[in-house]
């Protein structure tokens, strides 16, 4: 099940909507096929790992092998027509011996289901093999379907002694290079990309992967009276860009305007929720401090992920604050990277 998780995060930033899952195919305590879940539209990942035990051995030898198989999968296999027809049909026909599985699937379309069906054809049922685990690395697609809102991921960087930017509107930067790289990292493993109108016009940011490979996320803009002018960075060719107003809707290419009503009310959850809505899955707010606290006092975020500096300047405008919650640490250069999470978002 560990080899599935591994293959599964091979996925990461190209599988959205769809969950990331990975699949391995044991007979007598040897790999005879494994797979992930290809970019969104593509082959599921049991799909993949029948075809790659049909590369391997051939056809008619694989299949006659599958009956004394067990097949591990980290999510449970889907017994629904979407963009492919359901895995758990075709394992079935292939009559594996048994089938291993982290977790279940929470879509009503699927939980459940897709083991009943296995258990209908007669094979050997496992559930909840490194449960925790496959239910972590799919969190963003847990929250989708069970929230109907993206995964939220607030990321910001402050001084040691806790501030977040200078007292004048002004660019200022606080992170290492490796902090900075590993940020277009992130992006490129998310859907979307959000900022608020003062750091669109301070830093102007393009919000791209340009240090990483990868695609660049969605970029959404929260600019209530338009003021980001049209030849921005944030409108740079390459994704669109998505812009909350209170104005005007005009659907372009890649500037897409979204008019909210009551502007001001409940703001962060109705953005979510028409983000939800066009199939983002995940999200990372990267500022200003004032649109961080705006999804802090709101509860609706996930993750943050906080880069402390070693700086210290004595003044400018305060950090972000988080409600006292346990959090992971790592060093990322001479900067340390704290991790937290929101059990009641």
């Amino acid at each position: 099940m560990q080899r599935c998780l591994d293959l599964a995060v091979l996925g990461a930033g190209q599988v959205s909507p769809n969950p990331m899952v990975g699949a391995v195919i044991v007979e007598n305590g040897i790999i005879i096929g494994e797979g992930y879940t290809s970019p969104y539209g593509g082959p599921h990942a049991e799909v993949n790992a029948v075809q790659d035990a049909y590369t391997k051995l051939g056809e008619a030898e694989a299949k006659k092998r599958f009956r004394s198989s067990t097949i591990y999968v980290s999510l449970e296999p889907c017994s629904h027509f979407g963009k492919t027809p359901p895995c758990a049909d075709m394992l079935a026909v292939l009559q594996f011996s048994r089938v291993v599985i982290g977790c279940l699937d929470p879509y009503a379309l699927v939980n459940g289901r897709g083991v009943k069906k296995l258990q209908d054809a007669g094979i050997q049922t496992t559930v909840g093999v490194l449960e925790e685990s496959c239910m972590l690395i799919n969190r963003r697609f847990f929250i989708r379907i069970q929230k109907q809102r993206p995964y939220v991921i607030l990321k910001w960087a402050q001084t040691s002694d806790g501030f977040f930017s200078p007292v004048a509107g002004e660019q200022r930067w606080i992170s290492n290079k490796t902090s900075k790289q590993l940020v277009h990292k992130w992006r490129g493993e998310e859907d979307a990309i959000l900022v608020g109108t003062a750091t669109a016009l301070i830093d102007n940011p393009e919000l791209t992967t340009r240090l990483w490979q990868g695609k660049s996320p969605k970029r959404i803009l929260i600019d209530k009276d338009l003021k980001v002018p049209v030849d921005a960075a944030i409108y740079s060719e390459g994704s669109e860009t998505i812009v909350f107003n209170a104005h005007q809707t005009d659907w372009q290419a890649r500037r897409k305007l979204i008019a909210l009503e009551n502007f001001e009310l409940y703001l962060p959850q109705q953005i979510l929720y028409q983000l939800y809505l066009m199939d983002v899955q995940s999200l990372i707010v990267e500022g200003g401090a004032k649109t961080l606290q705006l999804f802090i006092q709101a509860g609706v975020w996930d993750e943050a992920r906080v880069f402390i500096s070693p700086q210290k300047w004595g003044q400018g405008k305060q950090a972000p604050g988080l409600p006292l919650i346990e959090y992971t640490t790592q060093k990322v250069g001479d900067d340390e990277l704290r991790t937290y999470f929101n059990k009641k978002a």
